[in-house]
């Protein structure tokens, strides 16, 4: 099992615990397999070749996930083909699919974490101690290189990420 990092972050006030490491710029990105839409396995190796942002979320089915979603779907649209972009959780690959047929997403890939958790625990942001296991809310740029150029990990869970900086570490990140 990863390490523990007590109290990281709030769940509506209450402080959650985090499994596994704490990232950050400069760190080369772990390795984690993931599942995709069509119950594929997917590893970093597999999303390689340009800059990637990983959205991470605890559920596409709440309204805080549904908007981080929602707008980074939109902003990315101006980057066009220069990066690739995925929403990450522990949704199953069904549900992330309805999500994004029923919002007309299709420039974010959905990658479930429901079979091990080791994006979670390798990412260190797996939360512990909840009746079920969720991610907490974070965002990852990673560069060509697999070198982690942009880490929030959002210190309340219920709130949104800070799209700007995020979106300005990816636009960095790929040169745009």
């Amino acid at each position: 099992m990863a390490d523990v990092r007590k109290g990281e972050v709030t769940m509506k006030g209450n402080p959650v615990d985090l499994a596994g490491p704490k990232l950050k710029p400069g760190d080369k990105a772990p390795d984690f397999q993931v599942v995709n839409e069509g119950l594929a396995p997917v590893t970093l190796k597999d999303t390689a070749g340009k800059v990637r942002l990983f959205s991470v979320v605890p559920s596409l089915d709440t309204p805080v996930c549904s908007t981080q979603t929602q707008r980074f779907a939109k902003e990315l649209n101006a980057l066009g083909d220069k990066v690739a972009a995925y929403t990450i959780s522990l949704d199953l690959p069904f549900a992330m699919k309805r999500f994004c047929a029923d919002n007309q997403i299709a420039n974010l890939a959905n990658l479930s974490d429901a079979h091990d958790h080791s994006f979670g625990e390798h990412y260190g942001v797996l939360i512990q101690g909840l009746p079920i296991p969720l991610l907490a809310r974070a965002i990852f740029v990673v560069d060509a290189s697999d070198k982690i150029t942009h880490v929030e990990i959002v210190p309340e869970i219920a709130t949104e990420p800070n799209y700007d900086t995020a979106l300005a570490a990816l636009k960095q990140a790929a040169g745009a």
